[in-house]
């Protein structure tokens, strides 16, 4: 058997403190749940810029060596939602890249947020993009978990991300770190992940930031954990926590058969 973990957090800018915080979570994590992928949401290390200041090197820096530690420690591998890693096309910028670190403490995939979150809010007015420069390629991996997708929060509103992903790349399972505010949250949040799950036939892993932050931003929490079918199978609606599910590849593979949306699609050329 093979588990994922959802991990809900309240960051701040205390990058120390959030570490700890972290840490507790997947300490609590149950022994018998493993082997385990543990998946943390958006801006787990830190929450609101600007991140330049605490800018990492790809494999250099506090906040991958934490990552690498904890996977060591508790035999986990982990998603780490978005590290600031700086950008090679602006020095000025950083890319929000979502690593993922085996048991070993090897980072084996990455993920560079594509599509930034510029848009004016019910809430606030928000620009990503003043500090953080577009990823540009696709990342699907084999893990024992099975292929794993990545993605970075806004990136669940564009769903030609994910039909590649799963389509042409054969992904599984997606991982969709996120902040969400809560307006945005109230009205799109679940119906986005399960649509994402229902029309690529893939489980959706969302870890989510949740509360009020010290930059004043609200976010709308509510992690979840969706099967191939649309079912919730988990959800830390507010709060801190974390939230786990078994991954069954053979009911994934159950729907993919009878109900063939792959073959249909490319038989339609719609692809």
């Amino acid at each position: 058997m093979a588990y994922i973990t959802a991990i809900q957090l309240q960051t701040t800018r205390n990058i120390p403190e959030n570490f700890e915080n972290i840490e507790s979570q997947i300490a609590a994590i149950p022994k018998e749940n493993r082997p385990n992928l543990v998946t943390l949401p958006e801006c787990c290390a830190l929450f609101s810029g600007p991140f330049i200041q605490d800018g990492e090197s790809l494999g250099e820096g506090k906040i991958q060596d934490f990552f690498k530690a904890m996977a060591v420690k508790y035999d986990v591998w982990i998603v780490s939602g978005s590290v600031p890693i700086v950008s090679e096309d602006d020095s000025d910028k950083v890319l929000a890249a979502n690593l993922v670190f085996n048991s070993d403490g090897e980072i084996v995939a990455q993920y560079n947020k594509i599509h930034l979150f510029d848009v004016d809010g019910t809430d606030q007015s928000y620009r990503e993009s003043d500090t953080t420069t577009p990823g540009k390629d696709i990342t699907v991996f084999s893990s024992p978990f099975g292929r794993i997708g990545l993605s970075v929060c806004y990136d669940v509103r564009f769903p030609e991300l994910f039909r590649t992903m799963a389509f042409d790349h054969q992904a599984d399972i997606f991982i969709i770190p996120a902040a969400f505010t809560v307006p945005t949250g109230e009205a799109h949040w679940e119906v986005l992940l399960r649509a994402r799950a229902i029309e690529n036939q893939c489980y959706v892993v969302a870890p989510a930031q949740w509360g009020e932050h010290p930059c004043g931003r609200k976010t709308y929490g509510h992690s979840l954990i969706v099967d191939p079918w649309g079912t919730v199978l988990g959800q830390v609606e507010e709060g801190v926590g974390f939230v786990s599910a078994e991954i069954d590849h053979e009911f994934k593979d159950g729907i993919r058969a009878r109900f063939p949306v792959a073959i249909h699609a490319k038989n339609a050329g719609i692809r």
